[in-house]
C-alpha cells in the first residue's frame, strides 16, 4: 500500500521559495511520493492579477494556471527527494501541449493534478491537468530542472 501525504500552506512555504503574490497553491493533497500529487488553489477576487485581467470579467491568466501546475510538481519533487531539496529552485524547461478548455474565475477551486512521466538526474517531466468542479479546464506536459539557488 502506498502512503499518501498532505502538505498544508506552512509546509509549502518551507518546501518551495515562492511567496505572495506568486505562490499559486494553497495546499497539496494526496501526494504519492515519486508518482503524483494534487494541489489546491482557491481562486479569490482579491488577487492582484484580477485588477487588469479583466476588470469587468475577471479570468485567471493561463500562464498562472501553468505556474500552479509547476508549483504542485515542485512539491512532488521535494517530497520525493527529501529535506535536502527544500528551498531549491525548480526551473521550467518546456511546456508542451498546453490547452485551456474553460475560463477559471474568482470563486473557483482549482484541483491541480500532476503525474510524473519521468525523471533523469535533475530533470523531471510531468503530465498536468487542472479541474474545476470535476471538469478539465487546462492541461499541459511540463518539464523542469531542480537546481541549487
Amino acid at each position: 500500500m502506498t502512503e499518501l501525504v498532505s502538505v498544508d500552506i506552512q509546509r509549502i512555504l518551507e518546501m518551495i521559495p515562492h511567496r505572495y503574490p506568486f505562490l499559486l497553491i494553497d495546499k497539496v493533497i494526496d501526494i504519492e511520493t515519486d508518482v503524483r500529487a494534487t494541489g489546491i488553489k482557491n481562486v479569490t477576487m482579491n488577487e492582484p492579477q484580477f485588477t487588469g485581467h479583466f476588470p469587468q470579467q475577471p479570468i485567471m491568466p493561463g500562464v498562472l494556471i501553468i505556474e500552479s501546475m509547476a508549483q504542485t510538481a515542485a512539491i512532488l519533487v521535494v517530497q520525493t527527494l527529501g529535506a535536502g531539496a527544500e528551498g531549491k529552485l525548480v526551473y521550467f524547461m518546456s511546456i508542451d501541449n498546453a490547452r485551456f478548455r474553460k475560463p477559471v474565475t474568482p470563486g473557483d477551486v482549482m484541483h491541480i493534478h500532476v503525474t510524473k512521466k519521468q525523471s533523469r538526474g535533475p530533470v523531471w517531466k510531468f503530465e498536468s491537468q487542472v479541474k474545476v468542479d470535476g471538469q478539465v479546464v487546462a492541461e499541459a506536459t511540463i518539464a523542469a530542472m531542480i537546481r541549487d539557488n
